[in-house]
């Protein structure tokens, strides 16, 4: 059950992780890998990141996590949500907007908050605590990716013109943000550049991490190994071998 804002309130950490999740439902999730996938199987590995990632999240010592998502996905994220994991609708609609609620909700007195990918059960856990550190000494800090884009984005305080045409989705996203912060004049620190599941390289990227170390992420090692099996005994695998 979504609690009520002031029990949101009264229930304020110092740190606050918060993934950016939507429903796994078909066809709004994974679009992009959804191309080289099925819709119901670009899902079905939605559901496995998603929850690997609340996983990872849990996992950071000595905060609390949360989820943020579109009004519509409320319930059927309640429903997914494990370890108390506070939902929170956000206002507006985008992923732009979703990141402003983030910080309106919970950046307030100071308190570190950090926001993330809902596909990113691969990030190292010394990753997202550094981030923690970052804001220590930094109005905001940012997780580049390789493709000019961010998989995270923390601050202590709310700035409501932070991501206001920044570009969200496109390569030029992390540029976009950097020059809006030094519109507002803020510091910046930067967490390890790393990559986001976006495209088919990108999931055979984790693919292979994860048969090295599939404890990272076990419901997506499993997901993407039998994926792989069913893929390699298809008769259009075959074919195209």
């Amino acid at each position: 059950m979504q609690p009520s804002e002031s029990i949101l309130n009264s229930r304020n950490s110092e740190r606050t992780l918060v993934v950016m999740a939507k429903a796994p439902r078909p066809g709004t999730v994974k679009t992009r890998v959804a191309r080289s996938l099925s819709v119901e199987a670009a899902t079905e590995l939605y559901r496995c990141l998603l929850a690997d990632t609340m996983e990872l999240a849990h996992s950071i010592a000595s905060v609390r996590v949360a989820l943020m998502c579109p009004e519509s996905d409320v319930e059927e994220l309640a429903q997914l949500a494990v370890n108390g994991a506070t939902v929170v609708a956000q206002r507006g609609e985008g992923l732009a907007a979703g990141l402003t609620s983030v910080f309106a909700q919970f950046a307030c007195g100071g308190h570190r908050v950090v926001a993330f990918n809902s596909d990113s059960p691969h990030l190292p856990v010394s990753v997202l605590a550094s981030a923690f550190e970052v804001l220590a000494s930094h109005d905001v800090v940012v997780g580049p990716t390789h493709d000019g884009g961010y998989y995270l984005v923390g601050a202590k305080a709310p700035h409501n013109a932070l991501f206001h045409g920044d570009g969200m989705g496109t390569n030029s996203a992390l540029e976009a943000l950097l020059l809006r912060t030094r519109d507002l004049r803020l510091s910046v620190g930067f967490t390890e550049p790393f990559y986001d599941i976006d495209v088919e390289s990108d999931l055979a990227r984790l693919a292979a991490e994860l048969r090295l170390a599939p404890a990272r992420a076990p419901r997506t090692a499993a997901w993407l190994k039998e994926f792989e099996q069913t893929m390699a005994q298809s008769p259009s695998a075959a074919r195209d071998q």
